[in-house]
């Protein structure tokens, strides 16, 4: 596996609240961790770090060579839901911590399959030459409004709540966390991101830049597209691919 990761502060924000991690296992399974925190230049850059180390952590010392579909599940799930209790404690122990909260997307990558979980609007995409396909559901109001029919795909792309999203680690003791399987076919890509990229590179833009350069680091073009149509937010990328 070849894993090509950025992380940026953007053209704006004064620091980056985004965190990551990835690696690979003696068996060549891939894993990686994004994570874009909120809650204040403290607060944010606290819990999408504690939920990268936690996450990270759980991930590098419970997998095992052939894990089972049901095994690396329930190692994803625990990771994140153990992270989330850990945010919320320190939110809830330190006053200038409260309401800090982060998104966060895992996977774990096999040669056949992607196993992801996410809450928030972080998101994961399967890339090849002939297609983008976004694998994760936007936890946010403006995807609600376009599931409802309220605003069109178009409408969200700019809409003003575009940044609120309706599930975060560390705003509550519980978090519901979404889990998916995608199998992988030859050539395709794992993408996972912060909202610093899909709010200012296209699906478009994403899916050509990466099958022109997975041989370099489209991580480095990807990050310089988002800063130059304006990087008003951090911005973090990690492609990973055969």
């Amino acid at each position: 596996m070849k894993i090509l990761a950025k992380s940026d502060t953007g053209m704006v924000r004064s620091s980056n609240q985004d965190a990551y991690a990835a690696g690979e296992f003696r068996d060549g399974v891939a894993w990686a961790v994004v994570c874009d925190g909120m809650g204040g230049n403290a607060g944010g850059n606290i819990a999408s770090s504690t939920a990268v180390r936690s996450i990270s952590q759980r991930i590098t010392t419970a997998y095992r060579d052939n894990m089972s579909p049901a095994s690396i599940r329930n190692l994803l799930i625990t990771a994140i839901t153990n992270s989330n209790i850990e945010i919320y404690d320190m939110a809830e122990s330190t006053p200038k911590l409260r309401g800090m909260g982060t998104t966060v997307v895992a996977v774990i990558v096999g040669k056949n399959t992607v196993y992801i979980a996410h809450a928030g609007d972080s998101r994961a995409y399967l890339i090849s030459q002939h297609a983008i396909r976004q694998v994760t559901r936007d936890h946010s109001v403006v995807q609600k409004m376009v599931e409802s029919g309220e605003i069109t795909e178009e409408q969200a792309l700019n809409h003003p709540n575009r940044n609120l999203i309706t599930r975060a680690l560390g705003v509550s003791e519980n978090i519901q966390v979404d889990y998916g399987e995608e199998d992988l076919h030859g050539g395709e890509v794992v993408f996972i991101c912060t909202d610093g990229l899909t709010n200012f590179v296209t699906d478009e833009e994403i899916q050509n830049l990466v099958m022109e350069s997975t041989d370099s680091d489209c991580a480095n073009s990807l990050v310089d597209l988002a800063n130059a149509h304006g990087g008003g937010d951090n911005i973090t990328v990690v492609v990973i691919a055969e």
